[in-house]
Protein backbone atom coordinates (compact mmCIF):
# COMPACT_ATOMS: atom_id res chain seq x y z
CA UNK A 1 0.00 0.00 0.00
CA UNK A 2 1.48 3.60 -0.97
CA UNK A 3 0.56 6.25 1.90
CA UNK A 4 -0.17 9.74 1.00
CA UNK A 5 0.21 12.02 3.74
CA UNK A 6 -0.60 15.64 3.00
CA UNK A 7 -1.71 18.88 3.86
CA UNK A 8 -5.34 19.88 4.97
CA UNK A 9 -5.71 22.88 2.40
CA UNK A 10 -5.97 23.67 -1.01
CA UNK A 11 -2.26 22.60 -1.90
CA UNK A 12 -2.06 19.88 0.13
CA UNK A 13 -4.85 18.44 -1.54
CA UNK A 14 -4.21 19.22 -5.26
CA UNK A 15 -0.49 18.05 -4.48
CA UNK A 16 -1.75 14.76 -3.55
CA UNK A 17 -3.67 14.56 -6.51
CA UNK A 18 -1.11 15.52 -9.22
CA UNK A 19 1.11 12.61 -7.13
CA UNK A 20 -1.34 9.90 -7.24
CA UNK A 21 -2.21 11.01 -11.76
CA UNK A 22 1.51 11.32 -12.24
CA UNK A 23 2.64 7.81 -10.62
CA UNK A 24 -0.35 6.35 -12.41
CA UNK A 25 -1.34 5.16 -8.38
CA UNK A 26 -4.16 2.47 -7.56
CA UNK A 27 -3.11 1.00 -4.38
CA UNK A 28 -2.88 4.11 -1.89
CA UNK A 29 -4.09 5.86 0.97
CA UNK A 30 -4.07 8.83 1.60
CA UNK A 31 -4.66 10.82 5.28
CA UNK A 32 -3.90 13.97 6.62
CA UNK A 33 -2.99 14.98 9.94
CA UNK A 34 -4.87 16.64 13.27
CA UNK A 35 -6.41 19.87 11.35
CA UNK A 36 -4.19 22.60 13.07
CA UNK A 37 -1.79 20.19 14.51
CA UNK A 38 1.79 19.84 12.26
CA UNK A 39 2.38 16.05 13.39
CA UNK A 40 2.23 12.09 12.69
CA UNK A 41 -0.92 11.11 14.89
CA UNK A 42 -1.19 7.24 15.69
CA UNK A 43 -3.50 6.31 13.01
CA UNK A 44 -1.19 7.80 10.38
CA UNK A 45 1.86 6.08 12.72
CA UNK A 46 -0.16 3.00 12.67
CA UNK A 47 -0.78 3.34 8.35
CA UNK A 48 2.94 4.26 8.17
CA UNK A 49 3.40 0.61 9.82
CA UNK A 50 1.75 -0.94 7.36
CA UNK A 51 3.09 1.32 4.03
CA UNK A 52 5.09 -0.02 1.18
CA UNK A 53 6.23 3.47 0.67
CA UNK A 54 5.47 7.06 2.91
CA UNK A 55 4.63 10.18 0.30
CA UNK A 56 4.66 13.56 2.46
CA UNK A 57 2.85 16.45 0.55
CA UNK A 58 3.15 20.04 1.53
CA UNK A 59 2.86 19.04 4.94
CA UNK A 60 6.37 20.89 6.97
CA UNK A 61 7.46 17.78 9.53
CA UNK A 62 11.25 17.78 8.99
CA UNK A 63 11.39 16.11 12.32
CA UNK A 64 8.35 13.68 12.19
CA UNK A 65 9.74 12.61 8.92
CA UNK A 66 13.63 11.78 10.19
CA UNK A 67 11.67 8.81 12.10
CA UNK A 68 10.32 7.18 9.38
CA UNK A 69 11.33 3.83 8.69
CA UNK A 70 10.44 3.26 5.38
CA UNK A 71 10.87 4.21 1.84
CA UNK A 72 9.74 8.01 1.52
CA UNK A 73 9.54 10.71 -0.84
CA UNK A 74 8.93 14.08 0.95
CA UNK A 75 8.05 17.11 -1.37
CA UNK A 76 7.40 20.57 0.00
CA UNK A 77 8.13 24.51 -0.17
CA UNK A 78 8.54 25.34 2.77
CA UNK A 79 11.84 26.40 4.53
CA UNK A 80 12.78 23.37 6.57
CA UNK A 81 16.08 21.22 7.35
CA UNK A 82 17.63 18.89 5.15
CA UNK A 83 16.66 15.45 6.19
CA UNK A 84 19.94 13.36 7.32
CA UNK A 85 17.21 9.79 7.21
CA UNK A 86 18.73 8.01 4.49
CA UNK A 87 15.20 6.37 3.31
CA UNK A 88 13.60 9.49 2.49
CA UNK A 89 13.99 11.79 -0.50
CA UNK A 90 13.71 14.80 -0.42
CA UNK A 91 12.43 17.33 -2.70
CA UNK A 92 12.01 21.26 -1.84
CA UNK A 93 13.27 24.28 -3.88
CA UNK A 94 13.70 25.85 -0.20
CA UNK A 95 16.76 24.06 0.29
CA UNK A 96 18.63 25.80 -2.66
CA UNK A 97 17.13 29.15 -1.02
CA UNK A 98 14.92 29.07 -4.43
CA UNK A 99 11.16 30.24 -3.39
CA UNK A 100 8.48 28.78 -4.60
CA UNK A 101 4.35 29.78 -3.59
CA UNK A 102 3.12 26.32 -3.54
CA UNK A 103 4.27 22.49 -3.19
CA UNK A 104 1.70 21.73 -6.23
CA UNK A 105 4.01 23.71 -8.38
CA UNK A 106 7.17 21.58 -6.99
CA UNK A 107 5.28 18.55 -7.72
CA UNK A 108 4.45 18.90 -10.86
CA UNK A 109 7.53 20.40 -11.85
CA UNK A 110 9.58 17.59 -9.91
CA UNK A 111 7.11 14.58 -12.38
CA UNK A 112 6.52 16.77 -15.32
CA UNK A 113 2.97 16.88 -15.11
CA UNK A 114 0.71 20.21 -15.20
CA UNK A 115 -2.76 20.69 -14.99
CA UNK A 116 -5.42 23.41 -13.24
CA UNK A 117 -4.38 21.38 -9.94
CA UNK A 118 -0.92 23.12 -10.21
CA UNK A 119 -2.21 26.33 -10.41
CA UNK A 120 -5.29 25.84 -7.67
CA UNK A 121 -2.43 25.19 -5.29
CA UNK A 122 -0.53 28.39 -5.69
CA UNK A 123 -3.95 30.03 -5.53
CA UNK A 124 -4.89 28.81 -2.49
CA UNK A 125 -1.10 29.71 -0.71
CA UNK A 126 -0.60 32.76 -2.02
CA UNK A 127 -4.16 34.25 -3.06
CA UNK A 128 -4.49 36.70 -5.93
CA UNK A 129 -0.56 37.10 -6.42
CA UNK A 130 -0.72 33.72 -7.67
CA UNK A 131 -2.29 35.57 -10.73
CA UNK A 132 1.41 37.30 -11.22
CA UNK A 133 2.81 34.03 -12.42
CA UNK A 134 2.53 33.02 -16.29
CA UNK A 135 2.33 29.46 -16.05
CA UNK A 136 -0.71 29.96 -13.45
CA UNK A 137 -3.01 31.93 -15.79
CA UNK A 138 -2.02 29.85 -18.71
CA UNK A 139 -2.66 26.40 -16.98
CA UNK A 140 -6.26 27.70 -15.73
CA UNK A 141 -6.88 29.28 -20.12
CA UNK A 142 -6.08 25.85 -20.76
CA UNK A 143 -8.98 24.54 -18.83
CA UNK A 144 -11.22 27.34 -19.10
CA UNK A 145 -11.52 28.44 -15.53
CA UNK A 146 -11.25 32.49 -15.01
CA UNK A 147 -9.11 33.93 -11.90
CA UNK A 148 -12.82 33.95 -10.06
CA UNK A 149 -13.43 29.95 -10.61
CA UNK A 150 -9.70 29.54 -9.14
CA UNK A 151 -10.50 31.56 -6.15
CA UNK A 152 -13.85 29.73 -5.74
CA UNK A 153 -12.28 26.21 -6.17
CA UNK A 154 -10.24 27.04 -3.52
CA UNK A 155 -12.95 28.24 -1.10
CA UNK A 156 -14.57 25.32 -1.83
CA UNK A 157 -11.75 22.85 -1.46
CA UNK A 158 -10.51 24.92 2.07
CA UNK A 159 -14.44 24.66 3.33
CA UNK A 160 -13.27 21.02 4.60
CA UNK A 161 -10.41 22.11 6.72
CA UNK A 162 -12.27 25.08 8.27
CA UNK A 163 -15.19 22.97 9.46
CA UNK A 164 -12.60 20.95 10.96
CA UNK A 165 -13.30 17.96 9.30
CA UNK A 166 -10.72 15.57 8.31
CA UNK A 167 -12.76 12.94 6.97
CA UNK A 168 -13.88 15.48 4.09
CA UNK A 169 -10.17 16.62 3.46
CA UNK A 170 -8.99 12.96 3.14
CA UNK A 171 -12.39 12.57 0.93
CA UNK A 172 -11.71 15.85 -1.32
CA UNK A 173 -8.49 13.81 -3.00
CA UNK A 174 -11.12 11.38 -4.59
CA UNK A 175 -13.53 13.77 -5.74
CA UNK A 176 -10.91 15.92 -7.10
CA UNK A 177 -9.51 12.82 -8.96
CA UNK A 178 -12.68 11.76 -10.29
CA UNK A 179 -14.51 14.49 -11.34
CA UNK A 180 -13.60 17.34 -14.09
CA UNK A 181 -12.27 20.37 -12.52
CA UNK A 182 -15.00 23.28 -13.48
CA UNK A 183 -17.71 20.64 -12.63
CA UNK A 184 -16.29 20.96 -8.82
CA UNK A 185 -17.61 24.53 -8.48
CA UNK A 186 -21.11 22.99 -8.41
CA UNK A 187 -20.27 19.97 -6.61
CA UNK A 188 -22.92 20.38 -3.53
CA UNK A 189 -21.50 19.08 -0.31
CA UNK A 190 -18.16 21.69 -0.56
CA UNK A 191 -20.99 24.67 -2.01
CA UNK A 192 -23.19 24.09 0.70
CA UNK A 193 -20.43 24.44 3.70
CA UNK A 194 -18.45 26.90 1.60
CA UNK A 195 -21.70 28.88 1.49
CA UNK A 196 -22.71 28.33 5.08
CA UNK A 197 -19.05 29.33 6.03
CA UNK A 198 -18.90 32.48 4.08
CA UNK A 199 -22.83 33.45 6.24
CA UNK A 200 -21.20 33.39 9.54
CA UNK A 201 -18.33 35.52 8.51
CA UNK A 202 -20.09 38.04 7.57
CA UNK A 203 -22.37 37.78 10.50
CA UNK A 204 -18.91 37.56 13.00
CA UNK A 205 -18.38 41.08 10.89
CA UNK A 206 -21.54 42.58 11.15
CA UNK A 207 -20.93 42.76 14.89
CA UNK A 208 -17.58 44.76 15.12
CA UNK A 209 -16.69 47.07 18.12
CA UNK A 210 -13.94 49.61 17.62
CA UNK A 211 -11.14 50.87 20.24
CA UNK A 212 -8.78 53.45 18.99
CA UNK A 213 -8.99 52.41 15.61
CA UNK A 214 -8.42 48.47 16.40
CA UNK A 215 -11.74 46.26 15.84
CA UNK A 216 -12.68 43.54 18.25
CA UNK A 217 -15.18 40.76 17.41
CA UNK A 218 -16.70 38.32 19.44
CA UNK A 219 -18.61 35.54 18.23
CA UNK A 220 -19.10 31.48 18.38
CA UNK A 221 -18.51 29.10 15.57
CA UNK A 222 -17.52 25.59 14.78
CA UNK A 223 -15.33 27.25 12.33
CA UNK A 224 -11.58 28.02 12.33
CA UNK A 225 -12.64 31.33 10.41
CA UNK A 226 -10.88 33.83 12.70
CA UNK A 227 -8.09 34.46 10.92
CA UNK A 228 -10.13 35.05 7.90
CA UNK A 229 -12.12 37.69 10.24
CA UNK A 230 -9.34 39.18 11.29
CA UNK A 231 -7.96 39.25 7.60
CA UNK A 232 -10.74 40.97 6.79
CA UNK A 233 -10.77 43.69 9.17
CA UNK A 234 -7.70 44.65 9.05
CA UNK A 235 -6.68 44.56 5.16
CA UNK A 236 -10.06 45.09 3.52
CA UNK A 237 -11.70 47.34 6.04
CA UNK A 238 -8.65 48.90 7.35
CA UNK A 239 -8.50 48.99 11.05
CA UNK A 240 -5.22 48.91 13.25
CA UNK A 241 -5.58 45.66 14.24
CA UNK A 242 -8.48 43.44 15.23
CA UNK A 243 -8.80 40.82 18.35
CA UNK A 244 -11.04 38.41 17.39
CA UNK A 245 -12.64 35.53 19.45
CA UNK A 246 -14.03 32.56 19.15
CA UNK A 247 -15.61 32.10 22.47
CA UNK A 248 -17.05 28.17 21.83
CA UNK A 249 -14.59 26.32 19.47
CA UNK A 250 -15.43 22.72 19.97
CA UNK A 251 -15.36 23.49 23.53
CA UNK A 252 -12.20 25.73 23.71
CA UNK A 253 -11.90 29.63 22.83
CA UNK A 254 -9.98 30.82 20.46
CA UNK A 255 -7.90 34.48 20.31
CA UNK A 256 -6.07 36.02 17.29
CA UNK A 257 -4.56 38.92 17.02
CA UNK A 258 -3.54 40.65 13.64
CA UNK A 259 -1.93 44.22 13.28
CA UNK A 260 -1.10 46.33 10.59
CA UNK A 261 2.28 46.73 8.98
CA UNK A 262 2.41 50.54 10.65
CA UNK A 263 1.28 48.75 14.13
CA UNK A 264 3.86 46.00 13.79
CA UNK A 265 6.70 48.76 14.12
CA UNK A 266 4.90 49.75 17.74
CA UNK A 267 3.48 46.38 18.70
CA UNK A 268 6.63 44.37 19.77
CA UNK A 269 4.16 40.61 19.10
CA UNK A 270 6.98 38.39 20.31
CA UNK A 271 6.10 39.81 23.15
CA UNK A 272 2.86 39.59 23.65
CA UNK A 273 3.23 35.76 22.70
CA UNK A 274 5.67 34.87 25.34
CA UNK A 275 2.68 37.09 28.25
CA UNK A 276 0.01 34.51 26.69
CA UNK A 277 2.17 31.47 26.88
CA UNK A 278 2.73 32.27 30.17
CA UNK A 279 -1.02 32.04 31.07
CA UNK A 280 -0.38 28.21 30.01
CA UNK A 281 -2.23 28.90 26.53
CA UNK A 282 -1.18 27.53 23.30
CA UNK A 283 -0.16 30.58 21.26
CA UNK A 284 1.90 31.29 18.54
CA UNK A 285 2.26 33.65 15.66
CA UNK A 286 4.60 35.92 14.09
CA UNK A 287 5.65 39.73 13.49
CA UNK A 288 1.61 40.85 12.38
CA UNK A 289 -0.09 37.78 14.03
CA UNK A 290 -0.86 35.57 16.94
CA UNK A 291 -2.96 32.88 17.65
CA UNK A 292 -4.04 31.74 20.92
CA UNK A 293 -6.20 28.60 21.99
CA UNK A 294 -7.13 28.11 25.68
CA UNK A 295 -9.57 26.87 28.33
CA UNK A 296 -12.83 29.26 28.82
CA UNK A 297 -11.29 30.12 32.23
CA UNK A 298 -8.32 31.68 30.97
CA UNK A 299 -9.29 33.62 27.84
CA UNK A 300 -10.61 37.44 30.38
CA UNK A 301 -6.56 36.94 31.47
CA UNK A 302 -5.84 36.67 27.94
CA UNK A 303 -8.24 39.24 26.36
CA UNK A 304 -6.33 41.74 29.11
CA UNK A 305 -3.10 41.33 27.62
CA UNK A 306 -4.02 41.63 24.65
CA UNK A 307 -5.92 44.74 25.73
CA UNK A 308 -3.04 46.42 26.74
CA UNK A 309 -1.32 47.12 23.47
CA UNK A 310 -4.68 48.56 21.86
CA UNK A 311 -3.97 52.37 22.36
Amino acid sequence: MHLIVHHWDTDGITSAALLVRALCLEDFTNMTAPIGEFRFDERIWKAIEQAEKLYVMDFNVPGEVEKVNVETLFIDHHTQPRIRNPKVKQINPSLDDEYYPSASLVVSEYFGLWNAWSALGAVGDIGERAFEIPCVNELLDREGLSREEALRLVELMDSNYIAVDREAVEEAVAVLLSQETKELLEYEPWVKRADEIRRTIEEALSSVAERNGFAIVEFESPFNIISKVARRLVWEMGFRGAVVVNKNFHGKVQLYFRVSKEEAERIDMAEVIERLRALGTNTGGKREVLGCVCERDKIEDALKIVEEYLR
